[in-house]
């Protein structure tokens, strides 16, 4: 196949949120579906692809041994990649819509695409919180999906959400982690139920807790974080006598002994754990902290930081679960206490 055919449907954008191997994947795969690409035809080579896109080899590699698993792509050594089958058994098209990039939401696409990498193309988009973006992505989708699974977080306008999900065939529809008023018909959801999961979680770690005078919760203003965390905290502070206060800006709290401290960002888990080192403080002995979301560095972090999480492989692999089905359900996720030596 020569350059100019292969540039013909090849398409890899550097604005895209999708990995690029996974762009590899679905050109080659729209290709094969339009006709473009035929039984027989031959491919670039590594070194080419690696080279035209200025994409790394491991990357070219990846894309084609995906394809290679799909039974979609085979090879010879000495003469190269060449469509093995033009007969794709897949009818899944995914359109990816998350609110950020993290290290959870990056666990939550992988176990995703995982589960479903043989069945299905992923188209996958970032709007960074910002709603107007999320309603542009939304309204001026170009192509028809089987699927849409969206994570809605916004720091404002939210409040407008459900007007653009209801565009919506609700049959293709999947909403992550948490649910949007005012979204009508059966739908699909795999959800948190934040006001109950802080509840619970503190409650199992009661006993901690009981060392310590007061609760914070450092909760930046323009968080995208919901207020049910803020009201399950408030309830359970109620039920066990607990003072409580709502820091929105870490570096405007005077630490004090005797405190624990709820962390929603991880800067502010960096700003709050060296504020306090400064103080000359121990933390889990003179200042509590408990971050929110699970990731391996908080295992190691001053011999452990405790959070409280949702299990983000299992929300992934619950929603390629979701998408393979056909009856409409919603599934609360459940969420996790983890004790660690920080509390």
């Amino acid at each position: 196949m020569t350059r100019t055919v292969a540039h013909a449907f090849i398409r890899l954008d550097d604005h895209s949120a999708t990995p690029k191997y996974q762009q590899l994947v679905n050109s080659i795969m729209r290709a094969v579906q339009t006709g473009q690409l035929k039984k027989d035809d031959v491919l670039p080579s590594i070194n080419e692809l690696s080279f035209e896109y200025e994409i790394s080899r491991d990357t070219a590699e990846k894309g084609y041994k995906q394809l290679k698993r799909m039974g979609l792509l085979s090879s010879v050594p000495g003469k190269g990649y060449f469509i093995k089958t033009t007969e794709i058994d897949q009818t899944l098209r995914v359109f990816l819509l998350f609110n950020k990039l993290s290290a959870h939401k990056k666990i939550i696409y992988d176990s995703l695409v995982g589960a479903l990498s043989d069945r299905a193309f992923f188209d996958f988009y970032i709007y960074n919180n910002d709603f107007s973006l999320f309603k542009r992505l939304l309204l001026n989708r170009k192509q028809e999906y089987t699927h849409y699974v969206i994570i809605p977080h916004f720091i404002e306008g939210g409040e407008k959400a459900f007007e653009v999900i209801n565009t919506i065939d609700k049959d293709k529809l999947i909403i992550l982690d948490k649910l949007v008023p005012g979204v009508t018909g059966e739908f699909k959801a795999a959800f948190e139920n934040f006001e109950n999961d802080i509840y619970t979680a503190l409650e199992q770690a009661l006993e901690r807790l009981q060392k310590y005078k007061e609760i914070r919760i450092v909760f930046p203003e323009s968080s995208y974080y919901p207020q049910e965390i803020i009201h399950g905290l408030e309830k359970f502070c109620a039920e066990y006598a607990f003072t409580h206060k709502v820091v929105h800006r870490i570096e405007d709290d005077q630490i004090m002994e005797g405190v624990v401290y709820i962390i929603l960002m991880e800067d502010d888990l960096a700003k709050t754990i060296e504020m306090i080192l400064e103080k000359k403080l121990k933390v889990g002995t003179h200042v509590g902290v408990i971050s929110y979301n699970e990731t391996p560095l908080k295992r190691i972090i001053l011999d452990g930081i405790t959070t409280i999480s949702t299990d983000y492989q299992m929300l992934g692999e619950t929603t390629a679960k979701l998408i393979l089905e056909k009856t409409p359900r919603q599934i609360e996720m459940p969420f996790y206490l983890k004790l660690r030596p920080s509390l």
